[in-house]
């Protein structure tokens, strides 16, 4: 899945390249601790907006400890689940394994007959192979209304190390 991106104004980013080149421990550290919130925001943010059948998409969904690169610091919300791409972008039509569906029928729909619902799994398939599948879009959706906060989060941060190197805002 393409990655989303924070950007930040060049005044911000030319006084965190100073602060870097200054004291890159308390940059760091205060990067880290910013990337580590911005990231737990938008995992929660992800998680309620993903569909649930039996909750296995929503409970993978997880931010990763930030990694420090050379003058970055790279946080990332995903999930390790194959199946993520086609909920959170949709499908073309295509013709769907007939299990899983079934256990979705059963599940969503509560049809416990075995025939009944590999009948409508079956219609569901159908479905899915003339039309596709509309996108949830779960993570575009998360980051769209979550950065404003995430923004406040960086600035914060910014202030923090500032704040820290006793310098003038």
């Amino acid at each position: 899945m393409p990655g989303i991106g924070i950007t930040i104004d060049a005044s911000e980013a030319a006084i965190l390249a100073r602060a870097w080149d200054a004291a890159p421990a308390i940059v760091e550290t205060e990067l880290r601790a910013a990337m580590t919130e911005a990231t737990a925001y938008l995992q929660r943010e992800t998680q309620e907006r993903t569909p649930v059948a039996f909750g296995t998409l929503r409970a993978s969904i997880a931010a990763r400890e930030p990694q420090v690169l050379a003058d970055q610091v790279l946080g990332v919300v995903g999930t390790p689940l194959a199946y993520a791409e086609a909920v959170e972008l949709g499908t073309r039509p295509h013709f769907p394994p007939i299990q899983p569906l079934q256990d979705w029928v059963q599940a969503k729909l509560g049809i416990a007959d075995e025939d009944e619902s590999r009948q409508v799994a079956f219609a569901v398939a159908r479905k899915i192979a003339r039309s596709g599948t509309k996108g949830a879009f779960m993570f575009t959706e998360a980051f769209k209304a979550g950065e404003p906060q995430v923004q406040r989060i960086f600035a914060r941060c910014r202030e923090r190390i500032v704040a820290r190197l006793g310098w003038e805002a």
